[in-house]
């Protein structure tokens, strides 16, 4: 392992170390987030409405995550009920919803903020209440005995003086005050609209207190027993990745971005340029040895003795020319005297080394294997 990666891996350790001890130091926090998401379980999100809902319409509840506009364009619908809860309405959607529940729908709007067009058309008003209202019930009589306290963060949303065509289904407001209203029903065609301005009656915190449920269920219960569309902001399919258990859970979350992190990281970090290894070439080997021994064993092959001699003498003869300064022209006994001193070789040797010489020159000459021999231990002997 080179120090690049050991270092690496220490900084990976070091930082897996430090938020494993932010991960046991850290203290649990409650998210209070008006999200409204049908898949959280934060005190305002919509997860227990969500599992409930369909019991409320006995189960013919059709969920849609598409927008109103959308939803009404590819197909006619038979009247129906209509829920939005918390939900920006464009003004094409809102104009949708104004054409089926004028042919008979009745659309229930759960929200603080209603698009201007709605509210243009159906002439209502809403207001921020100043002080804290805490309460919320219904006119209905038989309703009266079933109420909703709010003690997380209220709207305080009311309608401000509803006209003549609307009917006030719901107030909110102490006993001792002047409640508002914030509930209402407004006819519209041959339906109904029923807005509603407080959507926290639907979350988690309040639906999971206590006595709370029953009021949401008479809120519910003024919308006919009929097909009801949700549109929502998501869909409710069962994710298909294999990373929904991971993402679902925060740790194995974290930790599933600090892997990518990681990666990421090494791979910033080794996109620099490497130089290239350098390839070993090997030298080119002698093949001088092997070329004499090839060129020895194919004169041996052919037994030409005497050309090889005739080769032998030739290649010697240049040697003392060049290296000896001799001249080679007439091989007589001066030059066999010249020839022993400057080696220092016997005189008797060099005579008999220039016998064969003088024979391997003869192209008439009978020479054998022993002359071949001798010529060669002499002429090796002689130029050391």
């Amino acid at each position: 392992m080179n120090k690049t990666f050991r270092l690496y891996g220490i900084i990976f350790i070091i930082t897996l170390v430090l938020l494993a001890l932010l991960q046991l130091n850290k203290r649990q926090v409650t998210d209070w987030r008006r999200h409204f998401d049908v898949n959280m379980k934060s005190p305002f999100g919509l997860f227990v409405f969500n599992k409930e809902v369909d019991a409320v319409f006995s189960n013919r509840l059709v969920r849609t995550s598409r927008s109103p506009y959308q939803f009404y364009t590819d197909s006619t619908r038979d009247a129906h009920n209509i829920i939005i809860i918390e939900k920006e309405i464009d003004q094409e959607s809102a104009k949708k919803i104004l054409e089926q529940v004028s042919k008979g729908s009745d659309a229930m709007i759960v929200s603080t903020v209603f698009p201007k067009i709605l509210a243009d058309t159906l002439k209502f008003r809403t207001r921020e209440y100043v002080e804290q209202l805490d309460k919320l019930k219904l006119t209905d009589r038989k309703f009266k005995s079933d109420s909703l306290i709010l003690d997380k963060r209220p709207s305080n949303m009311v309608f401000d003086n509803p006209n003549e065509d609307s009917e006030v289904l719901g107030f909110v407001g102490s006993d001792e005050m002047m409640p508002s209203s914030n509930f209402i029903k407004v006819k519209w065609g041959r339906g109904n609209f029923y807005l509603h301005s407080e959507p926290l009656i639907l979350t988690n915190y309040y639906l999971l207190k206590p006595g709370s449920e029953v009021y949401v269920q008479n809120v519910f219960s003024y919308l006919p027993d009929r097909r009801t569309i949700w549109f929502t902001d998501a869909t409710f399919e069962s994710s298909s990745s294999p990373l929904r258990f991971i993402l679902s859970q925060p740790p194995l979350r974290y930790a599933w971005w600090l892997f990518l992190a990681s990666l990421l990281m090494f791979v910033v970090f080794n996109v620099k340029r490497r130089q290239r290894i350098i390839p070993i070439i090997q030298p080119l080997p002698n093949k001088s040895v092997e070329f004499v021994r090839s060129i020895g064993n194919l004169y041996l092959q052919e037994g030409d003795f005497h050309d090889m001699m005739a080769k032998k003498a030739q290649y010697f003869l240049h040697r003392v020319r060049t290296e000896l300064l001799l001249d080679t022209r007439i091989p007589d006994e001066n030059f066999a005297a010249k020839l022993s001193l400057k080696t220092g070789t016997d005189i008797n040797d060099v005579e008999k080394a220039l016998v064969l010489i003088g024979k391997a020159q003869d192209p008439y000459a009978q020479v054998t294997k022993e002359d071949l021999m001798i010529m060669n231990t002499l002429l090796d002997k002689i130029l050391k």
